[in-house]
């Protein structure tokens, strides 16, 4: 067998065995605590509801683990398999392999199938899980709207993006890579730019808060941070679920506030402050940019290593791929780096959580600490959130510090300033 065929199964065994690995921990763990309410949330999270965030996440846990074993089984069979062979000579019919014809049609056919394949377990989520325990308000008529949408908005904006980047690969040379790299960056700049006022509107409908004296409020606190936006607006996102967030989005000029209605019916206006307080922590400490820059970072470093692999035999032959071309270099690229990079998904989620606490440090000082609490934990409960994860999964994946910790810096005064 091929070396670097050794070096990939053994890649998607570790990294397939590790995820399967943890998520029985997380289940374990989580079922292990379901009858008890950990001492700090003891009055106010009610057990029934804790017992209800268990069995949540519990089955999205399991969820996810078939999700795992799907992947792998995909990477498996588009590599080792043959598939994507399969489908380069498909195409080879109809395009020249090799050339741009062709190579988009291939990135186009990969997408939609490995979209396909994920459609039954999307459907599942949407309508057994998140309907199971009454979440779900989508209906099957939105949730093939959404779709529809998705479908050509990936086609109109990713298929000129597939096509600009394999004619720079083709015809800039040695360094086609960084050319690459800055068309990279421009789209997902781009992207960043018209998201607010052109793609979400096509999904959600955004009106300017009405509440004039919760809009009063949040203005003063915009004005005690400095923070200038281009609007404040209420989204339906109860039209699909019933959980509750807020978000900044846009850059600029193009700077909105967004507010869930589910979020405004379930909170109170001091709570609805320091929710946004958070969320404007992230934006003075820059938290969004050094993630687009780090995002951009890595990005740099991996376009320049398939630089490197693109031309090498090995790279081809030990995927079971023939076709050498800049399509298929880049397909087996995106399918194999995730399983080699796995191991360091810690170190971005560490950095995810140390963001979390800087936001939360900063509503403190300029909102109330004890109303963040009380959001939090009205949010924990509205979300099923569990409050006892498993230590090592959460270290893995967990975006957000785990609820016990979270809210006890925040009761901590010297931490939480």
């Amino acid at each position: 067998m091929h070396a670097f065929t050794l070096a990939f199964v053994a890649a998607l065994a570790l990294s397939t065995a590790t995820r399967l690995w943890l998520a029985a921990r997380q289940a374990r763990h989580v079922r292990a605590h379901r009858d008890a309410v950990p001492e700090s949330f003891a009055g106010t999270i009610p057990l029934a509801a804790h017992r209800k965030a268990a069995d949540y996440t519990v089955v999205k846990t399991r969820l996810g683990a078939a999700e795992v074993c799907l992947s792998a089984a995909v990477i498996l069979a588009l590599t080792l398999g043959g598939l994507l062979q399969w489908l380069a000579d498909a195409w080879a019919g109809a395009a020249a392999p090799g050339g741009i014809a062709h190579g988009v049609a291939l990135i186009a056919s990969v997408v939609a199938l490995l979209s396909a394949l994920e459609l039954p377990l999307a459907l599942y989520r949407v309508f057994v899980v998140e309907e199971r325990f009454g979440f779900n308000r989508m209906t099957p008529r939105l949730f093939v709207l959404d779709l529809a949408k998705q479908v050509l908005i990936s086609a109109a904006l990713g298929l000129p993006l597939a096509t600009l980047v394999l004619w720079l690969m083709a015809r800039m040379g040695a360094l086609w890579w960084a050319w690459v790299w800055l068309a990279w960056t421009g789209f997902n700049l781009l992207v960043l730019l018209i998201y607010p006022t052109f793609i979400a509107p096509l999904f959600n409908k955004f009106s300017p808060l009405a509440d004039r004296a919760l809009a009063g409020r949040i203005e003063a606190l915009l004005a005690r941070c400095g923070f200038r936006s281009s609007g404040l607006y209420v989204m339906d996102g109860s039209k699909r679920s019933s959980h509750g967030n807020a978000y900044f989005t846009g850059f600029g000029a193009a700077k909105r506030i967004v507010l869930f209605d589910t979020l405004l019916a379930r909170l109170a206006p001091g709570e609805v402050e320091a929710v946004l307080a958070h969320e404007l922590g992230h934006y003075k400490r820059h938290h969004v940019w050094k993630r687009v820059l780090v995002m951009f970072a890595a990005s740099f470093a991996l376009l320049w290593l398939l630089g490197r692999l693109i031309g090498e035999p090995w790279f081809y032959a030990g995927l079971n791929v023939e076709t050498r071309s800049t399509a298929t270099a880049l397909l087996l690229f995106v399918l194999v780096t995730p399983l080699f990079t796995f191991f360091l998904q810690p170190l971005v989620s560490l950095l995810s959580r140390h963001h979390e606490f800087e936001a939360d440090a900063y509503a403190a000082s300029h909102s109330s600490a004890a109303e963040l609490v009380r959001a939090l934990v009205k949010l924990y409960q509205d979300n099923a959130a569990t409050l006892t994860p498993d230590p090592l999964h959460s270290a893995f994946y967990d975006s957000h510090p785990p609820a016990a910790a979270r809210i006890a810096r925040l009761r901590t005064p010297q931490e939480a300033t």
